[in-house]
C-alpha cells in the first residue's frame, strides 16, 4: 500500500557508485594509481550489485 515508503537500496547504490567513481578519478588526476586501482575494483563490485538487483525487481 505504501511502497513509496520503502527506501530504495538501488538508488542508494547508484549514489555510492557514482562518488566512488568520482574519488577514482580524482586519484587518477593526482598520480594516485593504486588508489585508483582499488576505488575501480570497488566500483565495479557496486556497479555489479546494481545488476543484481535490477534482475531480482
Amino acid at each position: 500500500m505504501f511502497s513509496f515508503l520503502k527506501p530504495n537500496p538501488e538508488k542508494k547504490l547508484k549514489k555510492q557508485y557514482a562518488e566512488t567513481l568520482e574519488k577514482a578519478m580524482q586519484a587518477q588526476r593526482s598520480g594516485n594509481i593504486r588508489l585508483y586501482s582499488q576505488l575501480s575494483t570497488d566500483a565495479d563490485a557496486i556497479y555489479k550489485e546494481i545488476q543484481l538487483l535490477g534482475v531480482r525487481q
